[in-house]
């Protein structure tokens, strides 16, 4: 923002004054962190109850005179900075300034603090605590307040609302027609196909959830619109653009239908073959540069879950060895890395209605295994694993590789392609000079796949003896409580009871070897109660001379057993 800019935004702050989203201040120095977190929770939650752009926090002017007088504040833009940081450590959802302007009055030195509204249905809190403003007051949010933010979502799904005036005519009948065949496929077990041919274009947009009683929605549009009825999605653009950069630079926006159109911003982009060499092998291993499936998840993901509301695009840059893929909204249930495992499903959604419709046309699943079916693609090329970036707390930004980050990693894994996914993502965050547990590094070095010392790891460069050490690093690599858990309800099943003893024989040399004597004690005792309190095993005997047995509930599907049994 330019310098006259900022000075037109001062005044107009300065003459609406101080009320629920602004704040002024002429503080020196040592002005609170804390109470600017509380500000910052305050001005975040009342410019999301108002529906404005940003709240506002000045320094510089006095709240008495309304005159600029100045602040020594933080003098300097890297100590200046380092504020965002400190705000974002502790606000939950995690958030931050979204400009600090620095600006120099004739009056004196002023910093602007520009906070962004709370994201949709999350309030902000400070140190877990929820302010906000009554006037020019500083308070705690009310309780009507956070159930009006966290009501928000539930309001309105913004991709079910009927489109008024829209008719058949809208969409698109190349789309329609592929959208039909996709359906077949997704439902061949139980829709026959000779049925699904008689269906009208009505009853099978029913059917597959993009139409309301024969009325077009907006998911309708979206997936299956002709461009020249987007204009009824105004004032949101109803668009994907693709950006190039680097020596050559070109981009292409893309309008519905994005059933089809997602298929044709992936043509754009440069997909030329890589030449991976192993170092045991004369013949490389050729991978494309990116992988269809990898790329149209991540689509498809940015189109499902964006915020609609906020008017954004979604913008798919492609650079040199790298795809980055951005959409507007905060990343919605939970966080990326509870979706590595695959084992997590989603609770909520943001657009359920357009999520239904995708899933019914087979462009997205709804258990949540996107985010680990794109890291297992990746790693089975050989390539780094894609990173999600939510620095920004109302935009989701996404990377896919598509080169060589460390040529130690990639020859690692083109050698042991059987390493276990938890290995490859501590290898993949080695590479990337990102921080690992402790844990993990010892795991890694004791199998002789990373060399160096915290924070200066480096993948082993001797992929020949990592390969020999895989066996000893499935020794180290400690199983899921799960795993132990079924050992000793299968014991229990067959044998009818265990002492102390049996089932330390069971277990102990099981157990990962990372772990010394009396840690591996402490691990049998933790598991034995939390068995005992969830209601699967129970103590019959004492507690020197403990007899464990099935109790009435049982971890998966195995039941306690019978008489006969």
């Amino acid at each position: 923002m330019e310098a006259n800019e900022i000075a037109g935004l001062l005044d107009g702050l300065i003459a609406g004054w101080e009320n629920e989203v602004v704040e002024f201040k002429e503080p020196t120095n040592d002005y609170s962190t804390d109470l600017i977190g509380k500000y910052f929770s305050a001005l975040a939650n009342e410019a999301n109850l108002r529906n404005e752009a940003a709240g506002w926090l000045v320094f510089g002017v006095n709240d008495k005179s309304r005159k600029v007088t100045g602040t020594s504040y933080r003098p300097g833009a890297d100590h200046l900075e380092s504020l965002k940081r400190q705000i974002a450590q502790n606000t939950e959802p995690q958030s931050t300034f979204r400009v600090l302007h620095d600006f120099h009055h004739q009056d004196g030195r002023v910093v602007l603090m520009e906070i962004p509204p709370a994201p949709r249905g999350m309030p902000i809190s400070w140190n877990g605590h929820y302010h906000g403003r009554a006037g020019e007051c500083l308070v705690a949010l009310a309780l009507d307040k956070i159930d009006e933010i966290r009501g928000q979502t539930l309001a309105v799904d913004w991709s079910a609302v009927v489109v008024p005036e829209a008719g058949f005519e809208d969409l698109d009948e190349r789309a329609l027609r592929r959208a039909k065949e996709s359906f077949g496929r997704k439902h061949a077990n139980r829709v026959d196909s000779d049925e699904l041919a008689d269906w009208s274009t009505a009853e099978f947009t029913d059917r597959a959830k993009l139409t309301q009683g024969g009325q077009i929605t907006r998911t309708a549009l979206l997936l299956l619109g002709r461009p020249e009825s987007a204009w009824r999605l105004s004032p949101n653009p109803a668009q994907l653009t693709w950006n190039l950069e680097g020596t050559e630079r070109a981009y292409e926006h893309f309008g519905p239908p994005f059933f089809l159109n997602t298929t044709e911003l992936f043509r754009r982009i440069r997909n030329i073959q890589l030449r991976l060499l192993p170092d045991d092998q004369l013949l490389p291993e050729e991978v494309s540069k990116y992988d269809q499936r990898t790329v149209l998840e991540a689509l498809h993901n940015c189109l499902a879950h964006q915020d609609y509301a906020l008017g954004g695009r979604v913008v798919v840059t492609e650079r040199p060895d790298q795809l980055v893929f951005e959409s507007e909204g905060a990343f919605f249930d939970g966080a990326p890395v509870d979706y590595l495992s695959g084992a997590r499903v989603p609770r909520r959604y943001r657009n359920p209605f357009l999520v239904q419709a995708m899933s019914e046309l087979n462009m997205i699943d709804t258990m949540g295994y996107g985010i680990r079916t794109m890291n297992d693609r990746q790693a089975k090329r050989y390539l780094p694993l894609p990173d999600f970036d939510l620095s920004d707390p109302q935009a989701v930004k996404l990377t896919i590789y598509g080169g060589v980050v460390d040529p130690a990693y990639t020859r690692l894994l083109l050698q042991a392609t059987d390493l276990p996914f938890a290995t490859v993502l501590a290898l993949d965050r080695v590479q990337k000079k990102l921080p690992i547990p402790d844990e993990e590094v010892r795991r890694l070095k004791r199998a002789k796949l990373v060399e160096g010392r915290k924070p200066n790891l480096y993948v082993a460069a001797g992929v020949a003896a990592a390969t020999d050490q895989k066996a000893e690093y499935i020794r180290t690599r400690a199983q899921d409580d799960t795993h132990y858990a079924k050992l000793i309800t299968d014991f229990l099943e067959k044998f009818g009871s265990a002492s102390r003893r049996d089932i330390n024989q069971l277990l102990w040399d099981k157990l990962s070897d990372s772990l010394n004597d009396r840690q591996k004690a402490n691990k049998i005792n933790n598991l034995l109660t939390k068995l005992n309190r969830r209601g699967v095993i129970r103590n019959s005997g004492s507690k020197r001379n403990s007899a464990w047995i099935l109790d009435v509930g049982e971890i998966g599907s195995v039941e306690r057993p019978t008489r006969s049994e």
